[in-house]
């Protein structure tokens, strides 16, 4: 490490040449890197929702499609509009009831309820379907100009014009949350340290190590919008604090040692040492991301725990580079630290550890029955705006053809007519169906010799038949996961194989992926980042300890939610509290690792030690915390996507939280269990 941190003293001008040449990949990177704008794509491959989809796409061109509502009181017009549309790139097919007339099919010939789905008070219905899946490239392109075709964005329902939407709000939103971010946290910085210019190298440093881990994302192939969104704004409210302890380290060693480069050598040694064991943990906190099914939660803990690794790359050299180089600035823009003491805090602490103690005790229940009872929801567009072209397109759809939740059953071509027949009477008979329509309804054997066969191909194939069903019940909601459980059974009674696919079944296996995962990543992070706690610490009940004041304050954050009714999307209320272990636990073990360093090495009794510990480490878990409240609660604020808004929410809340559980109640704890505490930790590892 010595010899590292010489090189690094020595060569501060190579090193800024060199770092400064890495950002031109990692913008070239970052500028290639694709964003995925569709969650439902990580579901995993293996299920038979996301399988059904395939066959969709390959076989029938429904992968994705749209429903464009027109006006029909001047029907060349409309055929006019269809020959427009069909002129789009990555169009498949177009047809409306027009084309079916057209066909020489008188419209009485044609089922009812096929014509109610089809045309309603002079509006009529072109389907359009797309080449590529819902949330390809080709596709959202596609959807993006049969919106100007149209002339009117919220006559389209589409799943894609959900992907397209929020596609254009994030990409609006995206530097304004960076900015909001680095505003806040210059003003938090401003006050935490003693110099106009070391927040500047400090924020730049960061901004550094931001670039080089969204460059290298090249390499992952795509990430998620909501990766890409609160990357840039976790890595600075989790990496800060090491930059800050750095400056610190260099400003005091430098009152004994008068080279600043010996001096710089030496802090970073000091400096990696006392965050080493911290950035562990919270690296661990986002690779147990990684244990999702859904692969969402890979995309968002391997991006942020590059993030970690970047940040420390930095730490340990751009930023030191930058000191060194800009050292006589640094000293003539010197300040007197605005930050008080926090002496007060301190005296209170000790005073009323007992206080404390009981009030901990006393909010452990209302923790736990929050926490456990707050409300999820799953439907991805409730996490945008009401007003957006989709929703309103969505909501017409609903009230004007009653098409709702849209599903599709593939259904082996061999199975008899007769029992396609009884299969469909079955789910007629399923509470909350409002249509069911097979190849053999759709079309009769005059019908389907008079029909296009480019149409009649949409409804069977040589492998498969589609039967259409339409629910009258919310994607997401309880009411369709139900029905889609019932009609599942019915349909593998005829045939084995049979798949039940579209949005509704996809959110589905959403939902139930969603509920395993937060028990599982949740499991895995405590388990991870108590065993890398084991080999720092050197203690058994240390880390016990800790992780239960850590997570008794996630309880209180997410009660907060259900006290306040405030209902939370299903990505926020599986991640957030792994990231807020991960990122609020190095409070705590900077803490306690002070308290074991006055307690065994200066031989001081529980209450002096505690004493000591908080004048020291209050400070700086002050000012770590307000960082990262600083980079989250801006964009939480302005964001108009809940689903990054809610995380971010969260994650602020989180954070004051965490600091004031660390700062409160677990110097309580410290005192309460020091035996314990004094009896599992192994000393001689303690410096």
């Amino acid at each position: 490490m010595r010899k590292f941190s010489d090189f690094i003293s020595n060569h501060n001008i190579l090193i800024l040449v060199i770092s400064l040449l890495l950002i031109i990949p990692s913008i070239i990177g970052y500028a290639n890197t694709k964003i995925n704008y569709d969650i439902l794509v990580y579901l995993p491959e293996n299920y038979e929702t996301i399988k059904g989809e395939k066959i969709l796409t390959d076989d029938f061109g429904l992968g994705s499609y749209a429903f464009v509502m027109v006006d029909m009181s001047d029907p060349y017009k409309v055929m006019s509009l269809e020959g427009k549309i069909r002129k789009i790139e990555g169009v498949k097919k177009v047809f409306s009831i027009n084309d079916v007339i057209g066909s020489s099919i008188p419209k009485d010939m044609l089922p009812s309820k096929v014509i109610d789905k089809l045309y309603s008070d002079d509006t009529s219905i072109i389907m359009v379907t797309f080449n590529d899946s819902t949330s390809a490239d080709s596709t959202v392109e596609a959807v993006d100009k049969l919106r100007s075709v149209v002339g009117d964005a919220s006559k389209i329902s589409s799943m894609t014009s959900l992907v397209l939407d929020t596609r254009d709000i994030s990409n609006s939103e995206m530097l304004i949350y960076v900015a909001i971010s680095v505003f806040l946290c210059l003003i938090v910085l401003i006050f935490a340290t003693d110099s106009y210019v070391i927040p500047l190298f400090l924020l730049g440093n960061i901004g550094v190590a931001i670039l080089y881990n969204m460059g290298t994302n090249v390499f992952l192939g795509d990430i998620c919008y909501i990766t890409k969104a609160i990357t840039a704004v976790l890595q600075l409210g989790v990496t800060t604090d090491y930059s800050i302890f750095l400056y610190h380290k260099y400003e005091q060693i430098k009152k004994t040692e008068k080279d600043k480069r010996k001096a710089m050598s030496l802090s970073i040694i000091e400096t990696f040492k006392s965050v080493v064991g911290s950035s562990l943990t919270t690296f661990a906190g986002f690779l147990a991301l990684c244990t999702m099914d859904l692969t969402l939660g890979t995309d968002i803990g391997i991006v942020m725990a590059k993030g970690v690794l970047f940040g420390l790359v930095t730490v340990f050299t751009i930023f030191p580079a930058c000191i060194l180089t800009f050292d006589k600035l640094i000293t003539k823009t010197q300040h007197k630290k605005l930050f008080p003491d926090f002496k007060g805090v301190q005296k209170f602490t000790v005073k009323n550890y007992v206080v404390m103690f009981v009030i901990f005790l006393l909010l452990v229940i209302p923790a736990v029955i929050g926490n456990n009872n707050y409300q999820v929801y799953y439907k991805l567009d409730d996490a945008l705006p009401a007003d957006l072209p989709f929703h309103v397109a969505n909501s017409d759809l609903a009230k004007k053809f009653n098409i709702v939740s849209p599903e599709i059953i593939l259904l082996d071509k061999n199975i008899k007519n007769d029992d396609v027949e009884d299969m469909i009477n079955e789910i007629k008979s399923v509470k909350g169906i409002s249509l069911v329509l097979s190849p053999n309804v759709l079309m009769d054997d005059t019908i389907k010799n008079l029909m296009p066969k480019d149409l009649s191909n949409l409804v069977e194939n040589d492998k498969y038949q589609i039967v259409l069903v339409n629910s009258k019940y919310e994607v997401a909601s309880d009411k369709l996961n139900k029905q889609i459980t019932e009609v599942d059974k019915i349909i593998k009674k005829y045939d084995k194989k049979a798949i039940l696919a579209g949005e509704g079944p996809l959110m589905k296996d959403l939902v139930v992926t969603a509920d395993h995962d937060f028990k599982m990543v949740n499991f895995t992070s405590i388990i991870v980042i108590f065993i890398i706690m084991l080999f720092v610490l050197q203690s058994i009940g240390l880390p016990i300890i800790l992780i239960f004041a850590i997570e008794f304050a996630i309880f209180l954050n997410m009660a907060c939610a259900y006290f306040t009714g405030t209902k939370l999307p299903f990505v926020a209320s599986i991640v957030v509290g792994t990231i807020q272990l991960g990122a609020t636990i190095d409070y705590a073990i900077l803490m306690s690792t002070k308290y074991l360093e006055e307690r065994h090495n200066n031989k001081k009794d529980k209450i002096d030690a505690i004493k000591d510990t908080l004048s020291v480490t209050v400070p700086s878990i002050i000012t770590s915390a307000l960082c990262f409240f600083a980079a989250t609660v801006g964009v939480s604020l302005y964001t108009k996507i809940d689903m990054i808004g809610s995380i971010c929410t969260l994650l602020s809340r989180g954070s004051i939280i965490s600091m004031l559980v660390v700062v409160l109640i677990l110097p309580a704890l410290l005192i309460i269990f020091d035996k314990f505490i004094m009896k599992t930790t192994k000393f001689k590892e303690v410096k």
